[in-house]
């Protein structure tokens, strides 16, 4: 994985991941919109597996939380929410998303968010020896161990991945 290559102020997802202690690395790409995961492990020269995206989304009574899936998978809505008691779970509308979460889309960490929300993980997310996870950002990665996720932000293992 490409190391730091140019400056990165703080973000309140390093921010959060410094208070707790959390080693990681910095991976800066050019931001491509609507390039995803994709983008960001091309240019970083990564498999789009290990890539992380964090999604916000919402359950039937609109309560956000946030799903943490491979880069190069999908989510079956119907599979987590059975995962997670809910009779439904959908995405939220990119304006709901970045208010729960105070970050922009395409640059939304599931750490140092703005509102407190339940974190569910892909399972197989935390079998990798490391992952690429945004770190606030748009056009900025950290690298971090995956056990991280449940350590640090108490995220469920659920499997829901297509």
């Amino acid at each position: 994985m490409a190391k730091k290559d140019k400056h990165v102020s703080e973000t309140p997802a390093t921010q959060a991941l410094r208070r707790a202690g959390v080693e990681f690395t910095e991976h800066v790409y050019d931001y491509v919109e609507h390039g995803g995961t994709a983008e960001s492990a091309r240019q970083l020269g990564v498999p789009e597996n290990e890539v992380v995206k964090t999604l916000v989304m919402q359950n039937e009574r609109a309560e956000p939380l946030i799903v943490l899936m491979h880069g190069d998978k999908q989510v079956s809505t119907k599979n987590l929410a059975r995962a997670i008691g809910a009779k439904s779970v959908e995405p939220c509308k990119p304006e709901v998303a970045q208010r729960h979460s105070g970050y922009l889309v395409g640059g939304t960490s599931p750490f140092g968010t703005r509102k407190a929300m339940p974190v569910y993980v892909e399972a197989s997310v935390l079998e990798l020896p490391r992952i690429l996870i945004n770190g606030g950002r748009r056009g900025f990665l950290i690298g971090i161990a995956p056990l991280v996720l449940t350590s640090t932000l108490g995220a469920l293992s659920v499997h829901c991945a297509l």
